[in-house]
């Protein structure tokens, strides 16, 4: 399927739509005496989130504010997430509680969107079993929105606009709603043409569309003019970014030129796909110390003959080429990955060389699953899917294994001071922050009662002490004590106030 640019004609026309509803938004607003609000609740991945930011951002563009968490708001966008086999169940079960809401504000508005929409059976579904949802569109279809919400207000019908078509809008055409102080997602391409057998995501993202170069780096600029100490460039397999693009500038060129632009304390990216994830990335990133010092690498199996029925495009050797390279030019960095256990026709052998290359690299940490079928993948339809037992014993001597590589590469920074960027208030304590360090290790950590902060000493006990607003800041930070899936420390200043 080809890539379908939208035209700066037809992005006029969506502005005329906005500027059309921002009217009848503010006139409903009047009537019902308070201003109309809105939520969006998000499923899976960076991806889905900053779509979910382009979302609020057309929302908030006509005029609607954020719901309270205890309010129901008169929008409300489900933007949903398919990749693991609990997705449908999730959405589904949570849907049904939503009704009760329309019943008690029967002018609110129920839309469902994102990848899950993308499966024609789950739209049937929700025409067939979920009367009071108004509208379901597709991941790629958001500069859709604004139409959407005119034809549902306009016609009282409900509205199913999920496209064929591989649309390619820029993000600077349309509003975003950046929802962290300190970082700001910029997708610098959509879609996938990899095809992995258990994989989804071709089908519901639709094929690769690289951004260009210059209007994400016109972006990044304007970023850093804001504040942004941090900016994550995403995509489902950055490393092939521009292959689409004739006389486009590689992933790693994109990365020095981001690199490059004064303000940023740090770069980030993912996902990264070992089949063409080029030395030149990790030489990029041992040489510009604001690109962050971790590489999450998806390895999947360690097996090269699972991973050719996965359709990686790789083997065993060239992940573990790839993954020591990157700990020989940055030893001080965090290597982390994806695996799954279980697939169809995986033997004892398979997953023993899975475990090997786990504990060869020794990951820093690992994100694991148990394989699950999903409808349309091709390995749904293997014949030698392995039973349940079999697949949990494996699963728990695999994270047996990585639990102690994690905790490990915990204690290794024990007693060093590390700069942390500060992302927020931690649950545990209104006196503990949480924040990364520049190798993406969690960090929590106290303020101490008398610090100075702006010229003045902290009283973390005071009733007014608000710990939020040291977010996006960056401190130093003495680590302390290693726990299993992060470490704890103590700060030592903040570097900037």
């Amino acid at each position: 399927m080809s890539t379908v640019i939208v035209s700066q004609e037809e992005l006029l026309r969506h502005n005329s739509v906005l500027s059309s509803l921002k009217n009848r938004i503010a006139a409903s607003s009047l009537e019902r005496g308070h201003a109309l609000t809105y939520r969006v609740k998000t499923y899976g991945c960076q991806l889905n989130e900053s779509d979910s930011e382009k979302i609020e951002g057309i929302l908030r563009s006509i005029g609607l504010i954020e719901a309270s968490e205890e309010a129901i708001p008169d929008f409300l966008i489900l933007n949903t997430c398919t990749i693991r086999e609990n997705a449908d169940v999730r959405l589904f079960g949570n849907l049904g509680a939503y009704k009760s809401q329309k019943k008690q504000n029967r002018d609110m508005f129920i839309a469902v969107c994102g990848c899950m929409m993308k499966q024609p059976e789950n739209i049937e579904r929700i025409k067939k079993s979920f009367p009071f949802v108004d509208a379901c569109f597709g991941p790629s279809d958001i500069h859709l929105l604004p139409d959407i919400l005119d034809r549902k207000l306009s016609q009282k019908k409900r509205v199913f606009s999920v496209s064929d078509e591989d649309y390619l809008v820029d993000d600077t055409d349309i509003p975003v709603e950046h929802k962290r102080k300190f970082r700001a997602l910029v997708p610098i391409m959509y879609g996938c043409n990899n095809f992995c057998t258990y994989c989804v995501v071709p089908y519901t993202r639709g094929r690769e569309r690289s951004r260009s170069s210059e209007k994400i780096l016109a972006q990044l600029r304007e970023l850093a003019s804001q504040g942004y100490k941090e900016v994550m460039l995403l995509g489902q397999n950055v490393n092939s970014y521009g292959h689409d693009r004739e006389g486009e500038i590689s992933f790693a060129e994109l990365l020095k030129e981001a690199a490059s632009i004064p303000g940023f304390s740090r770069i980030r990216f993912m996902t990264s796909h070992p089949k063409d994830i080029s030395d030149e990335v990790i030489y990029t990133m041992q040489k510009y110390p604001n690109i962050e010092r971790h590489l999450h690498l998806p390895m999947q199996s360690g097996s090269s003959e699972i991973l050719s029925r996965m359709n990686r495009h790789y083997d065993r050797e060239q992940y573990l080429k790839t993954a020591l390279l990157f700990r020989k030019c940055l030893p001080d960095a965090t290597l982390t990955t994806d695996i799954i256990v279980g697939f169809p026709g995986e033997t004892e052998e398979d997953f023993q060389a899975t475990l090997d290359v786990v504990a060869e690299c020794r990951f820093d940490s690992a994100f694991t699953f148990q394989y699950s079928r999903r409808p349309g993948t091709k390995a749904a339809s293997y014949p030698d899917q392995i039973p349940q037992d079999v697949v949990t014993e494996r699963f728990g001597r695999l994270l047996a294994l990585q639990n102690d590589l994690t905790f490990a590469s915990n204690e290794s920074v024990v007693g060093k001071t590390e700069e942390i960027l500060i992302e927020g208030r931690s649950a545990t304590a209104p006196d503990v922050l949480t924040g990364r360090t520049n190798s993406n290790r969690l960090v929590n950590f106290r303020i101490p009662s008398g610090t100075k902060f702006q010229g003045n000493l902290i009283d973390t006990t005071a009733e007014d002490f608000d710990a939020d607003k040291f977010e996006g800041l960056l401190a130093m930070v003495h680590i302390t004590r290693a726990k299993p899936y992060s470490v704890e420390g103590e700060l030592v200043s903040f570097i900037d106030e």
